[in-house]
């Protein structure tokens, strides 16, 4: 296939709109079911290089989420606990333990819920039928991966009428290290972020505490390569094998790391005895139920625990998780691994991060505030690397 069309660009008015190879050879994709739309390509190609980069990097099958050209969660291939699994949503699915696949997938889209609905999925490995039921029973966009089990297929081609997009990708293609794209009629060109993220990153560790085991800098580096494919300004927490909170797109380093930490809270908030208990009626669906869980945890614009709102959601009033429960609950979290893909200009970034446990921090350096990120950092114990590299991503 030499070219694609597609129905519109970003939005319905920029038309025409299509996909092709500049050098005319054939495009390194097959359309296996659906019509992907544009933003359907940048999410698939964007989170098909993180994926790719995941595996060759930590050796497990990984999977990411995204929506609007950015991770939602990255995750590889780890056994979930019985709480996770209830938290994700997957407590129910046999055979999930035998699948690293399937596994990491459950992590990617259980990480936060409510912005991966209606996601693009990208997967490092061949999707396998465990990994396909899961994917059918959620909101989702359409998915990218190397190849599919043929059983896989058919439940995959089943979604949305037959309508839900199914990508196979050359696992083999590498592109031009060379690209281009147009901003107003002007052409823009650069190398490919070709920069390999491994452990060696890591080896600059300018604090006291030099400690980095191995988990850390395994969930250091998916936090690295998640924001390698993250809208910049950005900033990623990660535990246990999955990234857990991603603050993209802000035009300041704080307002990243507060975000991405408020989303790594309700992570962890959603595995609080309270939160899985939630008495929900049977007849309330996973949307709504990610919604209702949120607002439980943040307290956002409905009171689902208040009278003449409850009854919506849950067969008794359930009692509210308080702000001093929530409080004491992410006093015990502890471990978190943070990454920055700029450095951080001053020490608040550290103290937010302090507050969602996060112990492991990789940025570039180079702040003329360096000195006093560093000492923010002994003050709390943390280890941080610095990695030398930036990671933007536009």
């Amino acid at each position: 296939m030499k070219e694609f069309e597609l129905k519109y660009g970003c939005n319905p008015n920029q038309k025409p709109s299509k996909i092709f190879m500049a050098n005319g050879e054939d495009l390194p994709i097959k359309i296996l079911s659906g019509r992907p739309g544009y933003i359907n390509f940048l999410d698939a190609f964007n989170s098909w290089q993180l994926v790719k980069e995941l595996k060759e990097a930590l050796g497990l099958p990984a999977v990411t989420s995204f929506k609007h050209v950015s991770p939602t969660s990255a995750a590889v291939g780890i056994p979930l606990s019985d709480t996770l699994k209830k938290a994700c949503f997957v407590d129910d699915i046999e055979g999930l333990d035998d699948s690293p696949l399937a596994c990491a997938y459950a992590r990617a889209r259980g990480t936060d819920r409510m912005c991966s609905f209606g996601d693009w999925v990208a997967l490092s490995d061949v999707c396998d039928v465990t990994t396909a039921k899961m994917i059918k029973r959620e909101v989702s966009d359409g998915i990218i991966a190397p190849g599919y089990e043929p059983e896989a297929l058919e439940i995959l081609k089943s979604k949305r009428k037959g309508n839900y997009n199914v990508v196979e990708i050359d696992p083999n293609y590498v592109p031009d290290p060379t690209e281009h794209k147009q901003v107003f009629g002007i052409t823009f060109e650069q190398g490919r972020n070709n920069f390999k993220i491994d452990k060696d990153l890591l080896s600059n560790v300018v604090t006291a505490n030099k400690n980095l085991p191995e988990s850390a800098v395994r969930d250091l580096i998916i936090s690295l390569i998640t924001l390698k494919y993250t809208q910049s300004n950005s900033v990623c927490y990660a535990v246990d094998g999955q990234a857990i909170g991603v603050g993209a797109g802000q035009q300041s380093r704080i307002h990243c790391t507060r975000l991405a930490g408020s989303k790594a809270d309700t992570w962890f908030l959603r595995q609080h005895e309270k939160v899985l208990n939630l008495p929900f009626k049977p007849d309330i669906g996973r949307p709504d139920r990610d919604n209702v869980i949120d607002g439980y945890i943040n307290k956002n614009e409905e009171d689902v625990c208040a009278d003449g709102i409850w009854q919506k959601y849950f067969t008794v009033q359930p009692e509210p998780l308080t702000d001093e429960e929530a409080k004491a609950y992410l006093a015990t979290k502890n471990d978190v691994a943070l990454g920055s893909d700029a450095f951080f200009p001053f020490s608040d970034n550290i103290e937010r991060a302090y507050r969602s446990g996060v112990k492991y921090i990789a940025e570039p350096g180079g702040s003329i505030r360096d000195d006093a990120v560093i000492d923010c950092c002994d003050k709390y114990g943390m280890a941080m690397a610095f990695t030398g590299m930036r990671l933007f991503h536009h």
